[in-house]
């Protein structure tokens, strides 16, 4: 019996680490894997500062009272202890609601291709859909259908970032979804981006919603 109960312990435990569960007596959400690409023209020392009505659960590097490093124009970051990155990474529980009022019905079959023109639509490059990709499309193209929406107001509000020198050009997209069993009916999303021009700040996130 202890040794059930020890068990059943660490798979609860286990079970509040996977991205996306919540206990079910909790209504919050797990914004997953939020991570921040910063581009400067030259060899920029920045910070970053993260308002978040939320809590932070993983924070990589450490985020303490934000996170300064100095910034290459290819995007490596490095700490004030030389450890090179090459993005800012969080996770955090959220309580709010996300809006579904418009966005897309994919099968999970479609998933990826629709992803990849919608992410393009969106100023990702290449590489960073191919690691927004890599990260929640297993989670995505086994299910049936998934309804699909990109935050704008309904995430950023609640995730504010403070970026000191403040970056030309921002592109944030976060990506709040359902698994469906069934299509439904939903208001298409315009996706569009603007130029990447300057000092280039880059955020992709998601969130799967139950």
């Amino acid at each position: 019996m202890k040794k059930f109960r020890i068990l059943l312990a660490a798979l609860m435990l286990l079970s509040l680490a996977l991205p996306g569960c919540t206990p079910e007596n909790l209504s919050e959400e797990v914004n997953a894997k939020p991570v921040i690409y910063l581009y400067p023209e030259e060899e920029t020392e920045v910070t970053v500062l993260l308002d978040y009505d939320g809590q932070l659960t993983t924070t990589y590097p450490a985020y303490e009272n934000g996170w300064t490093v100095t910034a290459a124009p290819d995007g490596t970051l490095t700490d004030a202890e030389g450890r090179e990155y090459y993005c800012l990474f969080w996770e955090g529980l959220a309580s709010w609601d996300y809006d579904f009022s418009e966005g897309f019905c994919v099968s999970g079959e479609d998933t990826a291709a629709f992803l990849e023109e919608a992410l393009a639509s969106l100023g990702l490059t290449d590489q960073e859909a191919n690691e927004f990709l890599i990260y929640w499309l297993p989670k995505m193209e086994g299910n049936a259908y998934n309804l699909l929406s990109f935050q704008t107001e309904a995430y950023t509000d609640h995730a504010r970032l403070t970026v000191t020198p403040r970056p030309d050009t921002v592109l944030r997209v976060f990506l709040a979804w359902k698994a469906l069993a069934e299509p439904v009916d939903i208001a298409p999303q315009a996706l569009t981006a603007p130029v990447r021009q300057g000092f280039t700040l880059v955020e992709w996130g998601g969130c799967q919603v139950s």
